[in-house]
């Protein structure tokens, strides 16, 4: 019986089994985890928001968990400038999942952090760099940007990696591999706190049937990818082609609200 309930949903379902696994592929090769393109497919379903924002997080997880051990294995850290990100970032994402937001709030501010991610996105060719300089972030801006970014990323469902990465081009922080190896785990980090906040909230609500499945495909989608390291697509050539899926969906979004 149980194997039936699975397979019918498979079938119900298969476009979006299929589009969360190539994006789990596709971002686990460049070290994220395709939070905002889980949100923009979901956003274009039946589903409840609240089921929207936990399949997001969910997924976001179980991708960048395996990009985390990777770059710890490498020694990607330098601990002494992303804990302070971190730390900051961890209880505002908490507190963005658990407030209470209506349907129509929610989708509104999907619609725009989308395509602000897009836009972010599409000019990332000028905020990617080979410079290999950096600079440490004072404790005021390791706060504002750790904890605006994680608090929004909360209450989106995002692991708001897609907004630390460029913004630490932008200011030299670090190396570009370094970057991609502190925004992954900025990712986990938000996701997970971002998710116990939507879980202690009364409203909290998910479709294990479906969510179960998706959590499945992208983990085999996330270790392929993790393997294949920039052999699909660079990291430019997959933001561009993202950026204009994601401000498609936003501005959808923000027209059908």
């Amino acid at each position: 019986m149980e194997l039936l309930i699975v397979l019918k949903t498979v079938l119900e379902n298969w476009h979006i089994v299929f589009l969360f696994f190539s994006i789990a592929i596709l971002y686990s090769s460049v070290g994220f985890g395709g939070g905002s393109s889980y949100l923009a497919v979901l956003a274009l379903t039946s589903l409840a928001f609240t089921e929207i924002r936990a399949t997001a997080l969910l997924c976001n997880i179980i991708v960048v968990t395996g990009n985390v051990l990777i770059f710890k294995q490498q020694k990607q850290y330098n601990w002494k400038k992303v804990t302070p990100l971190v730390i900051f970032s961890i209880p505002l994402a908490f507190l963005g999942g658990y407030l209470r937001i209506n349907q129509t709030f929610f989708f509104i501010l999907l619609g725009f952090t989308l395509l602000f991610a897009a836009i972010t996105m599409w000019v990332s060719k000028k905020v990617i760099s080979k410079k290999t300089s950096s600079k440490e972030l004072k404790l005021p801006q390791n706060a504002l940007y750790g904890g605006l970014i994680g608090f929004v990323s909360g209450m989106v469902g995002i692991g708001g990696g897609i907004f630390l990465a460029p913004l630490l081009h932008l200011t030299n922080w670090e190396t570009p591999k370094k970057i991609a190896a502190t925004a992954s785990l900025f990712i986990l980090v938000n996701s997970i706190s971002g998710l116990i906040g939507q879980y202690t909230n009364p409203n909290f609500s998910i479709n294990w049937n479906l969510t179960s499945i998706l959590l499945i495909i992208v983990f085999v989608g996330g270790q392929i990818g993790n393997r294949l390291s920039n052999k699909i697509l660079t990291p430019i050539q997959l933001k561009k082609a993202t950026a204009i899926l994601i401000a498609f969906v936003s501005i959808r979004i923000l027209i059908n609200i």
